[in-house]
């Protein structure tokens, strides 16, 4: 069981805003004191670059960078040379469809996704389709909104060369049956590149046991900084792949019309990386691996059932994903565009998110022009929810007056 007061106590955001209630954490998680007081240490302590840096404050600066990739490393369970630091998710996965698409991928190729993609998973991928002369095609989704296996066999064939997929859907919570998708995928020779963003912050993650060729997930979505992501590669794939940037620090050798560049993950990383970045979410893996996530996930599920149940006497709202696998509630004020909600619910001290959410298929699927999406993650309490679903009810009430002129 979680101590969220404590947890809460920690994160100074919480200081200057005693009163907020944060559900907006699939947008972004906030920062323990922890994280910022490590990416702190860095500026204050040994704050100069990394690497050819003959002096002991770049030796440390370098031993400190190369200790959060291992831990990275050994988070996801792969390769010190697998993994890969970028500005995040939408980082890694253009980075993989400019690279590695744009080598691979030939006229009536198939790529496969969803319409439950994050546009980061999707556009790259669109992108590409159109510049190569490749079939874009989209796993159908069920009645609830999921991707099934028994779907994904529908649109899987031999000219299937990459399948691009969410591992948990951000607007619907939901779960995809990823490892028995890249089986299938595998047999057919394709590649699967999974975006993990909203999977890293609940649960852990095993690259070797899911054989994905690719995955990449963002420190921001688990409470580590912005502006730093992971790709993982099998080193096999990366090997063979060129940079997609050129510059300082992934080149062994430059001749007048030549590179060699370095092995991978260096030859990927050009220019002086997110230094503090790196070490903060090396921080925020080692709080969220002492907090456990076999903890976290229980306390989701708890808050997560709660919140229905006490949703489900509010008449005049939508929830559209009642069966989530994690604490998303995706859902409308019947009658009431999500911005105007929102606005709302902000007067209440309460963040959630209002719009599309970067997945503007889903909601072309839910045939609404957007929704409300509430995000429990570990600082969130059951005080939250029951002040959240009496705001939900005032809402309710609030613009139910204006129907009834």
């Amino acid at each position: 069981m979680l101590d969220v007061e404590k947890i809460k106590r920690d994160i100074p955001l919480f200081q200057n805003y005693p009163n907020l209630i944060y559900l907006d954490s699939c947008a972004t998680t906030l920062k323990p004191r922890y994280v910022l007081d490590k990416m702190d240490e860095y500026y204050q302590e040994y704050g100069v670059n990394i690497h050819r840096g003959v002096y002991e404050l770049s030796y440390r600066a370098t031993e400190e960078y190369d200790k959060a990739r291992k831990k990275i490393a050994k988070f996801i369970n792969a390769s010190f040379e697998e993994v890969i630091f970028t500005r995040g998710t939408t980082n890694s996965l253009n980075m993989i469809a400019q690279t590695y698409g744009m080598a691979n991928i030939n006229p009536n190729d198939e790529i496969i996704t969803s319409e439950l993609e994050h546009h980061s998973s999707l556009l790259p991928w669109m992108k590409v389709a159109k510049k190569k002369g490749a079939i874009l095609k989209y796993i159908p989704l069920n009645d609830e909104g999921r991707i099934t296996v028994e779907n994904f066999k529908k649109v899987l064939t031999d000219k299937t060369k990459v399948v691009a997929i969410t591992y948990v859907s951000n607007t619907m919570g939901y779960l995809t049956p990823i490892r028995e998708i890249i089986e299938l995928a595998h047999k057919q020779g394709a590649v699967v590149i999974v975006d993990a963003a909203q999977a890293a912050p609940h649960f852990k993650i095993d690259v070797c046991e899911l054989d994905c060729d690719f995955l990449a997930f963002s420190a921001h979505k688990m409470l580590g900084p912005t502006g730093i992501g992971i790709l993982y590669g099998k080193k096999s794939l990366l090997d063979k792949m060129d940079p997609e940037e050129y510059g300082g620090d992934m080149n062994n050798d430059v001749f007048h019309d030549n590179v060699i560049v370095k092995e991978t993950p260096y030859k990927f990383e050009a220019g002086t990386p997110a230094i503090a970045e790196a070490i903060g979410l090396g921080a925020a893996i080692d709080l969220l691996e002492k907090i456990g996530f076999d903890n976290i996930r229980q306390h989701e599920k708890e808050l997560h059932k709660y919140a229905l149940e006490k949703l489900s006497s509010v008449s005049g709202i939508t929830i559209y994903n009642k069966t989530a696998d994690i604490g998303i509630i995706n859902f409308n004020i019947d009658g009431v565009h999500p911005h105007d909600a929102s606005t709302f619910f902000d007067q209440a001290n309460i963040a959630l998110r209002a719009g599309h959410h970067c997945a503007q298929l889903v909601t072309k699927w839910l045939k609404c022009n957007g929704t409300l999406r509430a995000c429990i993650y570990i600082y969130n309490s059951k005080q939250d929810i029951d002040i959240f679903v009496k705001t939900v009810q005032e809402v309710v009430e609030f613009f139910r007056q204006f129907s009834e002129v």
